[in-house]
């Protein structure tokens, strides 16, 4: 069983910056095996895939919306996946979720979240124009 509490989310302009944060809780050396990534949602738009990173911190997946201004990172001392969100543009309003799924590596494309396994409750980002 995993976990996850998001937290960080909130209001902020247009090109302004906000960093997400996911902390799991799970049995003793569960979270080795879980690749722990994020997702949003829009109104009215389907599940999106954002980025993913794997326990080892050497596999990483980046949508192609966010390629270059977010950066996922873990602190696997702490069981946290941070996701730092530069650059924002109002497009990127939407709840964002943490997954976790049990696989080593992360996809190179199509990151999806019929594959994920464990969710959190999610956190609002809004950014005004």
């Amino acid at each position: 069983q995993v976990q996850l509490v998001e937290s960080g989310g909130g209001l902020v302009q247009a090109g302004g910056s906000l960093r997400l944060s996911c902390a799991a809780t799970a049995p003793s050396d569960t979270l080795d095996y879980y690749t722990i990534g994020w997702f949003r949602q829009a109104p009215g738009k389907e599940r999106e895939g954002v980025s993913c990173i794997s326990s080892s911190d050497d596999s990483k997946y980046y949508g192609d919306s966010v390629k270059g201004r977010f950066t996922i990172s873990r602190d696997n001392a702490k069981n946290t996946v941070y996701l730092q969100m530069n650059s924002l543009k109002p497009e990127d309003t939407a709840v964002y979720f943490c997954a976790a799924e049990a696989r080593l590596v992360c996809p190179r494309k199509d990151y999806s979240h019929s594959d994920q396994e464990y969710w959190g409750q999610g956190t609002q980002v809004t950014v005004s124009s």
